[in-house]
């Protein structure tokens, strides 16, 4: 027998590797951080409203980034950065709503970005007249290659331009804020491709102005706007600054990292391990290009460790729901902790292991009379319990029912131009599965679409008729005639739109329902063109209530959502 001998590893020769130069890091021979352990949670700030928002492909409406300022709340983040006020009139306009909202508690602060000119920082302070908490963070370029090539400005200038913003920021918070608990933060951008002490330098100059004491803190954030380099490299220059800056005691010293090589959650961790004490970032990592260093993860890994967060995660699906409503992006199916298939094993060892794994948390449970969530979580391929998230554990236990998934979805989209969404596909492929293992055989696609057309849509029960609309004080009025064997009812209701006044109306027979989630999409083009909408609906209300989906399809978009409730409604009464 003849070893396999290993080959000589050959670089690409194709990539112009040249044109590239390696990152020059801190020198910190004396570094602490890599013994330090993350014991607590660092202070959190959302940015979803403002960076995140930005960078989105359809900017969010004022009522969907009124949504995302509410799940903040909601998931106990107590530091909010909700626009750039004088980048718009959509923004200021948007921080006045929040002001006056009254529905920010007492102990959150909100927060506005601005740029060092006079006239921006005076619209500033005036969007945040009337707030409780709020904080004015300021930025100005501090980079080299920003200064030499965006901004034509030397090393005094940038100084000397910090040092002026934050004069004007003292003066017009004096003049506009003396009701308010007001902060401040500075921002030296990019920090991650500025000398650290140049860096310190331009702070001091601003913390000179600020005058930083024990009721008096000052938030300097330390972007890597752009990721330059390995994360333990962040961590040195962070180590330098909090050992460096002066006032250490009165400094909030802030992170924010963004995502450009992938190593934005590992080095937002270095950087607090190396002191720093507030982390800036998105939830499910929504920015610029890359994005910014997703909070999910931030928080659920110090979870897995132990350490509470501070956040609230025990609804995932519901803060997944949310965040894809509010910035029309999906969250991958791979993101840890929130992803559709981060509890999923598609291999048959992994199923088996986690099988047993399970078993075995039941069984320990049941020897010691106690609740299973009082044991010690440990399972095979799970860092966590899908249960403490709101997850199911139907996907990691279901031993063989994922086999013909894809290929079904396949087949329903183009042999039948029906495009399930991931969970429907789901939820239909054990319905597939039953009826493969009673054929014991392959089946074609017009048998799957039969299975479907009883699954979704010849269900029996009720049947939606006809149905008539009008809008009345912005309000959507519907009124729907039924038929439910062979006995005709008509129902009234009124929401924000036809879907929510069905719904309204299905009240009056005693029909609750909620919708979780909602897609639809045309089935074909022109004059006979047909189109489908998929509902995720919750009937029912507490423990007998149900999850399913249904499904409508109809020449008329609203008829077709109107007629998948229906079906959703008719699939939980079957």
């Amino acid at each position: 027998m003849t070893r396999i001998q290993p080959l000589p590893c050959q670089l690409a020769s194709q990539m112009p590797i040249g044109r590239y130069k390696p990152f020059v890091p801190q020198k910190l021979p004396d570094r602490t951080w890599p013994d330090k352990t993350l014991d607590h949670a660092p202070r959190w700030l959302s940015t979803d409203l403002r960076d995140g928002n930005q960078a989105l492909i359809d900017p969010m409406t004022p009522a969907r980034k009124m949504r995302m300022f509410e799940l903040l709340i909601e998931m106990g983040y107590k530091e909010i950065e909700i626009g750039f006020p004088s980048a718009s009139q959509t923004d200021f306009d948007f921080v006045r709503q929040v002001v006056g909202s009254g529905i920010v508690p007492d102990d959150v602060t909100i927060s506005v970005l601005t740029q060092a000119r006079e006239d921006l920082i005076e619209r500033t302070a005036q969007s945040l007249v009337g707030a409780h908490r709020a904080t004015i963070h300021m930025y100005n370029a501090v980079a080299e290659l920003f200064r030499r090539v965006v901004f034509k400005m030397d090393e005094q200038q940038c100084i000397d331009l910090a040092h002026q913003g934050t004069e004007w920021v003292v003066k017009y918070a004096e003049k506009y804020l003396d009701d308010v608990e007001f902060g401040y933060e500075y921002s030296p951008e990019i920090f991650s491709q500025t000398s650290t002490d140049f860096a310190i330098e331009v702070c001091h100059s601003v913390m000179d102005v600020w005058q930083p004491g024990p009721d008096r803190e000052i938030i300097l954030n330390l972007p890597a706007t752009v990721e330059m380099s390995t994360p333990n490299t962040y961590a040195d220059h962070i180590e330098y600054f909090c050992r460096t800056i002066r006032d250490r005691e009165n400094v909030c010293v802030s992170l924010h990292p963004h995502n450009d090589r992938g190593t934005a959650v590992a080095a937002a961790e270095f950087a607090q391990m190396a002191g720093a004490d507030r982390v800036e970032g998105c939830l499910f990592g929504h920015g610029e290009r890359t994005g910014n260093v997703d909070l999910v993860t931030l928080g659920m890994n110090l979870v897995s460790q132990g350490v509470d967060a501070g956040i609230d995660f025990s609804d995932m699906p519901k803060i997944r729901r949310t965040v894809e409503y509010c910035t029309c992006l999906p969250v991958p199916a791979r993101q840890p902790y929130s992803g559709d298939l981060v509890f999923t094993a598609f291999s048959g060892s992994h199923q088996d292991a986690i099988k047993k794994g399970l078993e075995d948390l039941a069984r320990r449970a049941e020897d010691q009379g106690i609740d299973i969530n009082e044991i010690g979580w440990e399972a095979p391929y799970l860092p966590v319990d899908p249960h403490d998230l709101g997850r199911t554990y139907e996907a990691v236990i279901r031993v063989n029912s994922q086999s013909g998934k894809g290929g079904m979805a396949y087949l329903m989209k183009t042999e039948h131009q029906v495009d399930l969404p991931r969970r429907l596909q789901i939820e239909f492929s054990r319905a597939v599965q039953n009826y493969t293992d009673d054929q014991a055989r392959e089946v074609s696609h017009d048998e799957i679409w039969d299975l479907f057309n009883r699954e979704y849509l010849q269900v029996p029960g009720i049947e939606l008729v006809s149905r008539t609309t009008s809008t009345e004080s912005g309000s959507y009025q519907l009124t729907a005639n039924l038929r439910n064997n062979d006995e005709d009812a008509q129902i009234h209701g009124e929401g924000n739109g036809a879907v929510s006044a069905f719904i309204d109306a299905l009240a009056s027979l005693d029909v609750a329902v909620q919708v979780l989630d909602y897609s639809e999409h045309a089935m074909t083009s022109g004059g006979t063109a047909k189109a489908a909408a998929y509902v995720e609906c919750e009937i029912g209300d507490g423990e007998t209530s149900q999850i399913l989906w249904g499904v409508g399809i109809d020449p008329d978009i609203t008829q077709a959502s109107l007629k998948a409730v229906v079906s959703a409604v008719n699939r939980s009464r079957r």
